[in-house]
């Protein structure tokens, strides 16, 4: 709305130009994402206690117990202030952002599915529904992405600068594969304050910075990146950052709020996407490492479980082993935001390296 705006005041009052560069848009995206959480979060939250109290999740600590009652459902309020942020400041014509909100939207519909299920019946839907319903989202942005936008189905390999296998028809499994992983990975690190978010504002970061160099004519060409014409996915990513920024101001621990489903399915939904749109999602296990070693972690436990009867850790995810090792919540989060800022910033310095 604003970038259009300016477009036909600047005529006018030409400083109206400045909304054009996508550096200030992004600035001005996160700014406006992360007021207007400061502004509505705490009415949202008072919402939430009336409407969206849940119970604990099964196979937990003991220290939950205290978070028993404990207002869901924040990923709604992410969700309202992205789209409202990406009304404001993101250029409507761009076929991506209507993509990625679709993402972002779509995985939230499934989670809130779920949510909505455990508030009213103190159990979730099965994990097959959920399974199914993430793949049949995926499904439909992967083949809208694929035949309405004609993205490039190249996958760009990290440090490789030439080898860039074309997939074809098969860009569109990719594509949903990417989703359903990237998705299921923040849901299974959602379980501690303030430790998923913390980890997402880090990658939302990063991928607004690559989709920025990414839709750069120059800056590609010097990184030897692909163009990825993703301009105004930076903008999105940014009020991402932003949106997560508020959230975390009220799920910092101890929490007020928990994202939900509907929050870390969405979420994840939407770092994948951008990713895939940067055409540098192959980054993606390198910056969101510790997503991975939560999947992983949940993945080894169930396996040996099967097979031999043994538990490799305490309790999977990995971050309940730890709180079962005696290491408080907030401590986990912190290090484990450290440890993010180390592999994003691993990820940025493999742009150039090729």
């Amino acid at each position: 709305m604003l970038y259009h705006l300016a477009a036909f005041l600047q005529h006018f009052f030409s400083p109206l130009n400045v909304v054009h560069y996508v550096s200030f848009r992004m600035m001005w995206a996160f700014l406006a994402a992360f007021c207007m959480s400061l502004l509505w979060g705490e009415r949202f939250i008072t919402t939430s206690r009336r409407y969206f109290r849940a119970g604990l999740r099964e196979h937990l600590p003991d220290t939950h117990a205290v978070k028993e009652g404990m207002p869901t459902m924040g990923g709604l309020f992410i969700i309202a202030i992205v789209i409202g942020a990406a009304l404001l400041l993101c250029r409507w014509s761009a076929y991506e952002v209507w993509i990625a909100l679709s993402a972002l939207v779509g995985f939230g519909a499934v989670g809130f599915w779920d949510d909505y299920a455990k508030v009213r019946t103190g159990r979730g839907i099965s994990e097959r529904k959920k399974f199914y319903a993430q793949w049949a989202v995926a499904g439909g942005v992967a083949l809208c992405w694929y035949f309405l936008a004609h993205p490039s189905t190249r996958l760009c390999i990290p440090l490789f600068k030439d080898f860039q296998p074309d997939l074809g028809i098969f860009f569109i499994l990719w594509v949903a594969y990417i989703l359903v992983a990237t998705s299921n990975a923040v849901n299974l690190t959602d379980g501690l304050d303030g430790l998923a978010i913390g980890s997402l504002i880090l990658n939302f970061a990063t991928f607004s910075v690559i989709a920025y160099l990414a839709g750069h004519h120059l800056f590609a060409d010097y990184l030897h990146i692909p163009y990825a014409g993703s301009a105004e996915i930076a903008v999105l990513a940014a009020a991402l950052v932003g949106a997560s920024c508020g959230f975390l101001w009220y799920n910092a621990y101890p929490a007020q709020i928990f994202m939900g489903d509907v929050g870390s399915l969405s979420l994840g939904a939407a770092l994948g996407i951008i990713a895939l749109m940067t055409k540098q999602e192959l980054l993606l296990p390198i910056t969101g490492g510790l997503f991975v070693l939560e999947t992983v972690s949940v993945i080894v436990q169930v396996f040996s479980y099967k097979m031999w009867k043994v538990r490799v850790f305490r309790m999977a995810p990995f971050h309940h082993h730890l709180e079962l090792r005696g290491w408080p919540e907030s401590k986990i989060a912190v290090r484990f935001a450290l440890i993010t800022v180390v592999l994003c910033l691993i990820g940025l310095m493999l742009l150039k390296i090729r």
